[in-house]
């Protein structure tokens, strides 16, 4: 039975998120405000476990912590049995990424906007195991070249792994269509959503991945200390978990284990349960609404913002993509990105900066040192967009940055 949504309220959304009455949040793509009922879920139970111990509280909160699951699997279209809980976004990747049985001479092929932590992981295996890393160029959008890929695919490619965000740029790559090729080649496929998950609406059958890492701190707007893997069950034989422990595995004699037969394999079995149901809070808050509708809105805030700030002194924006989303990005003539963030801060204005290393190879290719990024969400408002070019406008004209 399909979810039942409604129109998205503005004014509710604001007035359930209490960081709007302190600050002008620009840092989504960061760690987004929490809304009340996400605050209330993980304050319950920490209360819950003061009162009460840990474990029993857990006990009491059985049906609630299932219920993430289903949360996750609502999400993104997939089955609950499909959904590992971890602690963020780079070890449920991790996860993933390591349980892949490489052998010498395997080739994963990634793009020229991959993330900082994967691109190590692949360095690490190459080191360890002699796969090659081959990183397919960008088409005329700024985007992972489709053709490129589709030219680059043989029998020894092992994985294609691909981010669909990424950090540094409001670009979002063409994951359907990737997944389209690599169902036709057979290639396992891992995709990065931690900027994507609940920016846009994720369906991994759509997709065509075979893994999906995410993390509940961004654009779910969830607690930090959470993220989620997705694994489908046709591949889930085939992937050993680099770590495992009494929660993913049975030892079932003294010199025998048996892994869990769903993605729960790639768990482990402490965490926290208040962080856990503050995800479960989030998705479901999100679910509240009609997911395109919030996309377009952050779509079309991030366009105006781009329009308010390219037309400033010495402001160059840097988002590439035939399809854009939340992230802003931009550089300011004469002036370090972490200036402009805490003179921003002072203000009441959130942003963030992005270093060259974590996304080397785009940014060396386009010859950018650091970023400022500025990153919207449905709960931010075109009166903050307003205000926010309008400070900026004023710190650059005022000498206030001199």
């Amino acid at each position: 039975m399909e979810r039942q949504t409604r129109a998205f309220d503005l004014a509710q959304a604001r007035a359930e998120t209490p960081g709007c009455a302190e600050v002008l949040h620009f840092n989504n793509a960061g760690a987004a405000l929490m809304p009340q009922p996400v605050l209330e879920a993980v304050s319950a139970h920490l209360q819950r476990e003061a009162r009460h111990g840990g474990y029993e509280a857990a006990e009491e909160m059985r049906e609630a912590l299932t219920h993430v699951y289903e949360a996750v699997a609502t999400l993104l279209g997939c089955q609950p049995s499909e959904v590992a809980l971890l602690e963020n976004a780079t070890r449920a990747w991790d996860m993933a990424f390591y349980a892949i049985p490489f052998a010498p001479g395997d080739r994963i092929l990634t793009g020229m906007a991959e993330y900082a932590s994967n691109y190590l992981a692949f360095l690490q295996m190459s080191r360890r195991r002699g796969v090659r890393v081959e990183v397919i160029p960008d088409d005329e959008y700024g985007q992972i070249s489709l053709s490129a890929l589709r030219n680059a695919l043989d029998e020894h490619v092992r994985l294609i792994a691909l981010t669909h965000v990424p950090t540094n740029n409001g670009l979002v790559n063409p994951a359907a269509e990737v997944g389209r090729l690599a169902r036709e080649a057979g290639v396992l496929y891992l995709l990065d959503a931690t900027q994507s998950v609940g920016q846009m609406p994720l369906d991994v059958g759509a997709i065509g991945c075979d893994m999906l890492a995410a993390t509940g701190r961004k654009y779910l707007r969830a607690p930090r200390g959470t993220g989620f893997l997705y694994v489908r069950q046709e591949v889930l034989e085939e992937l050993e978990p680099p770590l495992i422990d009494l929660h993913s595995a049975s030892w079932t004699a003294p010199d025998q284990y048996s892994l869990s037969p769903n993605a729960r394999r790639f768990e482990c079995w402490e965490a926290s349960m208040a962080n856990r149901l503050g995800l479960g809070a989030a998705i479901d808050y999100l679910l509240q609404w009609d997911q395109r509708q919030l996309w377009r809105r952050i779509r079309d805030l991030a366009y105006l913002l781009r329009t308010r700030l390219s037309p400033l002194p010495g402001v160059i924006v840097h988002d590439r993509g035939a399809v854009q989303g939340g992230i802003v990005t931009f550089t300011v003539e004469g002036q370090e990105a972490e200036t402009i963030r805490q003179a921003l801060r002072q203000q009441g204005i959130n942003v963030s900066v992005v270093p060259r290393e974590a996304a080397l190879l785009d940014m060396q290719a386009r010859g950018l040192q650091t970023l400022v990024r500025a990153s919207v969400h449905y709960y931010n408002s075109e009166e903050e967009v307003e205000r926010f070019s309008r400070t900026l406008e004023h710190l650059l004209t005022d000498g206030s940055l001199s």
